[in-house]
């Protein structure tokens, strides 16, 4: 299981809070993520985008595909390419186990948050499953209720 992100000694980097609107997270792991020097850098400034990102099993290792971390203004020649896949640090019984959840339960990896747990870059994944366009209206409607609900609350309290 995934820590708590909002711990005193975690430094949230980025989320990425479309995911939690497209998918249902059925479970979330945490990660160690592979850094070149200049992407660490770039992380720490805050240059990532997790556009069409996602996680997946290749040859027996974890990946995280089109996971862009800008490059580096001040690093000349030693950039990094934006866009390459990186390797998530996972133990192997811990991939076996989620090669098999994708495998047979058609779910999906999906990057959540990126974050610094003291000086160690962390990725939390999510295994989620696809929302259906219904199931978001609905988590939109039941959202807006709740809204509604606050305010007629407010209001009374404030008459």
């Amino acid at each position: 299981m995934a820590k708590d992100i909002r711990s005193d000694d975690v430094k949230v980097v980025a989320t990425n809070r479309k995911a939690r609107h497209l998918y249902t997270i059925v479970e979330t792991i945490e990660a160690g993520i592979e850094l070149k020097g200049t992407e660490v850098k770039s992380l720490r400034a805050s240059e990532v985008s997790f556009i069409d990102s996602y996680a997946a099993i290749e040859n027996g290792q974890a990946y995280v595909f089109n996971l862009h971390i800008a490059p580096y203004e001040k690093a000349a020649r030693d950039n990094h390419d934006p866009m390459r896949k990186r390797r998530l640090l996972l133990h192997k019984s811990e991939i076996r186990r989620l090669t098999v959840k994708i495998e047979q339960r058609g779910l999906t990896l999906v990057p959540l948050a990126i974050y610094f747990d003291r000086s160690h870059a962390k990725i939390e994944l999510g295994l989620a499953r696809g929302k259906k366009m219904h199931d978001r209206r609905e988590a939109i409607r039941e959202r807006e209720e709740k809204r509604e609900m606050e305010r007629n609350a407010r209001r009374g309290e404030r008459e």
